[in-house]
């Protein structure tokens, strides 16, 4: 019986207080490595303690509404511990999506990821 290795979704990297994320998949579509970055995503709070989050999307293309669900869920963990969220380098037909389902209002997303620093 051999069992895959499991592959690191993300890349994470402490910024002073600023826990930063890379995506490593271009594309977020499967629900099994929605459910793995959504388990490393919460454990960063629940486990490490980290309140603020900047999620970098310099990598990804495609993403899938699953996927949104879970950064919801994320953006509701952060709050609940006082912290903050905040969003980067998203491609203009991901925004798209953020701006259909107004997302964009929910969460805080800038430009670059220099940008994204300053705005905690």
């Amino acid at each position: 019986m051999s069992t895959q290795p499991r592959r690191r979704r993300l890349e994470v990297e402490d910024n002073g207080e600023v826990t930063v994320v890379n995506f490593i998949d271009k594309k977020i579509l499967d629900e099994q490595n929605i459910q793995k970055i959504g388990e490393d995503l919460f454990s960063l709070i629940d486990e490490l303690g980290r309140k603020k989050l900047l999620l970098n999307f310099g990598n990804v293309e495609y993403l899938s509404s699953a996927a949104l669900g879970k950064f919801i869920t994320l953006n509701k963990k952060v709050q609940s511990v006082s912290g903050k969220l905040v969003m980067c380098n998203i491609n203009a037909d991901i925004f798209e999506v953020f701006e259909i389902t107004k997302l964009n209002k929910l969460f805080n997303i800038q430009k670059d990821e220099q940008t994204a620093l300053q705005a905690f």
